[in-house]
């Protein structure tokens, strides 16, 4: 059925003529009515004052009750009541929220804790009051723009008269229908001090800082602005070689859920940690016992990587400006806030100005009347119109109005404006006992301090730059103390999660039928890993691919090499000859591995069928060999036996076809010599609480090492040993005396020799 036959409410138009309204068209124009008070009236803040209405119709009760001491809160919220459309559950939990930014409201009792996740205290229990510097910055009757609550029995602020960046300051979260807003809280001192800057007309920029600590990596930051991102760490500290404690929280992140990560993580294997205890207090710590032989710094990455101590923000700056959405920098929500604040000082200063030209004009008027004794003259007056005639007619002796044309040498008092009746009726409701009283030096010294303060109210207004920046100065002044950044900036290395994760599989391979995995326990073992490894994969036809490690993956048949791939390892080249089957040529090249698509099929050789490898190697700091060939006895080759080194190939992409080492039939290929590296030495650090070798700068520097250099490892029991590098290679630190570079002419050394090395 046609929608627009669907009669679902008739209405007159006005015009005599009924107006069918659809089904549609009732959802369209009540969900848009839906969404725009969702947008306006719930979950975006105001640019102007940076409050939702919730918020802003909270301290505007705040004021309405405040008389310097504490209220209750449940009496705060039946206030609010009277503003706002919804309940007291909304109200107190946005009360509370509120509190717990600690700027606008001076709290008393269980607040609860963003920290630990703690609820605060039931209305009834807890107090507050709005704090010295709310009142100060947010409220001015005569520059508020008013109108009717809800049920048009009141009136409310539209927007309070902020004279503060607040939300920039506080921050601000929600969700409304088709957008949402996430504006995250920066520093009150550098916004106050950003603010002065934009006063100067010049460019700046300001980064979140947060109530809970931790460091933030804003390289992403893009001023709040949509398609942004911020990193977000704890900050965690070696207590011992045994226990780590996280002293700062990430933002958004409890204690609470924070342990639950790590406890969540440890059960996956993914770090290895024997115990996790929330001491939090006055001060966050959560203490964290390593399990034995754990490093520390590798923990910490782990942390990172795998639980909560790092998480990832997504700003998006939403405001509302002019009853409509606007998404923006923080940067210019701040130049909007600072201009609206120099905006807001000007017409208190306008105002205060005419209130004192107002007082000028009464106390002078006040003089004139008792000194020149008008009073006298209305005496005798019978009518009401008679005393206020015989009051203008006295005064205009002594006056001249802007109404008035004086004369060049008319000595009057020139006054603002002209006289009104009310002014006349002021004068005669001065009491005869002030007239009787009157000091003339008093009045003249009033007058003479109503003036110096209105030139000085000229003087801010002419140079009103100047009055904001000196406003600006005395909120540093008197509020800025305390309020120092909390979050440290800095730039996070980007930890790479298969260096970091616990060793918790161990993988094996079944070479002939193409399987590896952890499953596969009967097979033959290659490695310990973790279960976020990627495993690479070489056949003899010449493909290879990488996949994620499982129980069981099928990598294709007659495998000749595999080990845990790491992308972006330049450092391992792979030394290959392979058979071309169109030509007969057989094909030396030397490649890396950097980056792939997982479980993609990639051939080495030219991709021609029955193509096949003579001869691989794996050499993981790109260690160039000499291998020796022998070719068919039957081949037309006058020389059937020649020796070829590596070094003389470039390390080239895998897609590169490589160099002819020969078109005649290869019978044989042998390792004649193991060659040195050709990308140069590599540094091994020493992790005396791991007893592993690793790359990463973790522990103690060793040295440089080459190709066909060695490690000395000596032990208590004498024993000793003479090895090459290997990371996976675990030492006994309880046992071990020294580890270090092996020299054969240093005494130190024991002049061991290669023949010598424990094993052989």
């Amino acid at each position: 059925m046609s929608d627009n036959i669907i009669k679902v409410d008739l209405n007159d138009n006005g015009n005599g003529e009924e107006h069918l309204t659809t089904l549609n068209g009732m959802y369209q124009d009540y969900f848009l009515d839906y969404a725009s008070y969702v947008i306006l009236e719930r979950a975006v803040p105001s640019v102007h004052d940076g409050l939702k209405p919730v918020q802003r119709r909270i301290l505007h009760a705040m004021k309405e009750m405040d008389d310097g001491r504490y209220h209750k809160i449940a009496n705060v919220i039946g206030q609010t009541m009277q503003y706002h459309p919804h309940g007291d559950a909304a109200i107190g939990d946005a009360l509370v929220n509120l509190g717990q930014k600690d700027l606008m409201i001076d709290c008393q009792g269980n607040w609860g804790d963003v920290r630990t996740g703690d609820s605060a205290a039931a209305a009834r229990y807890i107090e507050g009051r709005l704090t010295k510097f709310a009142l100060e910055v947010a409220f001015n009757s005569q520059t508020t723009e008013w109108q009717l609550t809800y049920d048009g029995r009141k009136k409310e602020p539209i927007n309070l008269p902020m004279k503060f960046p607040l939300l920039l300051a506080q921050g601000a979260e929600g969700i409304a229908v088709g957008l949402s807003t996430k504006i995250l809280p920066h520093n009150f001192i550098e916004l106050i001090k950003a603010s002065i800057q934009i006063l100067k007309d010049k460019k700046v920029t300001i980064y979140p800082d947060f109530p809970t600590g931790g460091s933030i990596d804003v390289s992403d930051y893009q001023g709040g602005k949509r398609g942004g991102r911020v990193k977000v760490r704890a900050k965690i500290e070696v207590v011992d070689k045994s226990t780590l404690a996280v002293r700062d929280i990430p933002y958004g992140i409890t204690t609470a859920s924070l342990q639950d990560s790590i406890v969540k993580a440890t059960e996956k294997g993914k770090i290895k940690i024997k115990k996790v205890t929330d001491n939090t207090a006055k001060d966050v710590e959560i203490a964290i016992e390593l399990a034995p032989g754990t490093s520390p710094d590798v923990t910490i990455d782990a942390l990172y990587a795998f639980t909560d101590c790092e998480v990832s923000i997504s700003p998006n700056a939403c405001v509302i400006i002019d009853n409509k959405p606007y998404f923006l920098t923080v940067e210019e929500i701040l130049e909007i806030n600072t201009r609206n604040t120099k905006d807001l000082l000007q017409r208190e200063l306008e105002i205060k100005q005419h209130e004192l030209m107002e007082k000028w004009l009464f106390a002078s008027l006040e003089k004139i009347f008792i000194e020149k004794r008008i009073y006298r003259d209305i005496e005798e007056c019978e009518t009401w119109d008679a005393v206020l005639a015989a009051i203008d007619n006295g005064l205009r002796k002594y006056v001249v109005t802007p109404s008035d044309k004086p004369r060049k040498d008319d000595k009057r008092l020139k006054l603002f404006r002209d006289l009104t009746q009310e002014d006349f009726v002021r004068l005669t409701e001065i009491k005869i006992k002030r007239i009787s009283k009157f000091n003339s030096f008093k009045a003249d010294e009033q007058i003479a301090d109503l003036e110096k303060e209105l030139e000085q109210v000229r003087h801010d207004l002419e140079h009103l730059t100047d009055f904001a920046i000196a406003y600006f100065e005395n909120l540093l002044k008197k509020y800025g103390k305390g309020r120092e950044r909390r979050t440290n900036i800095a730039t996070f290395d980007t930890i790479q999660a298969t260096e970091v994760v616990a060793n918790n599989a161990k993988l094996y391979v079944d070479r002939k039928e193409g399987f590896i995995g952890t499953s596969l326990k009967k097979d033959e073992f290659v490695c310990d890993c973790s279960d976020i490894d990627e495993i690479i994969a070489f056949r003899r036809d010449g493909k290879f691919q990488v996949s994620k490690i499982s129980d069981k993956v099928f990598v294709g048949k007659d495998i000749i090499h595999v080990a845990v791939w790491k992308k972006g390892d330049d450092r391992t080249t792979y030394n290959m000859v392979y058979l071309d089957s169109k030509t007969g040529r057989s094909m030396a090249k030397r490649f890396n591995v950097t980056a792939i698509t997982r479980d993609r099929e990639y051939d080495l050789t030219m991709g021609n069928e029955l193509s096949k490898t003579l001869y691989f190697s794996a050499n993981p700091n790109g260690e160039a060999e000499v291998i020796n060939v022998q070719l068919s006895p039957s081949s037309r080759a006058k020389i059937k036996h020649f020796d070829f080194d590596f070094t003389e190939l470039e390390i080239k992409g895998r897609s590169s076809q490589g160099n002819i080492l020969t078109k005649y039939p290869v019978k044989k290929i042998t390792m004649k010599e193991a060659g040195k590296s050709t990308i140069g030495a590599q540094q091994w650090w020493f992790d005396d609480i791991t007893g592993k070798l690793n790359n990463d700068e973790r522990g103690r520097l060793l040295g440089d090492f080459d190709t066909g250099d060695y490690l000395l490892a000596l032990y208590k029991d004498g024993a000793f040993e003479v090895l090459e590098p290997d990371a996976l290679k675990r030492f006994d630190v309880n046992e071990l005396i020294s580890i270090e570079k092996y020299d054969p002419n240093l005494s130190s050394t024991l002049c061991i020799t290669k023949a010598t090395k424990v094993g052989q």
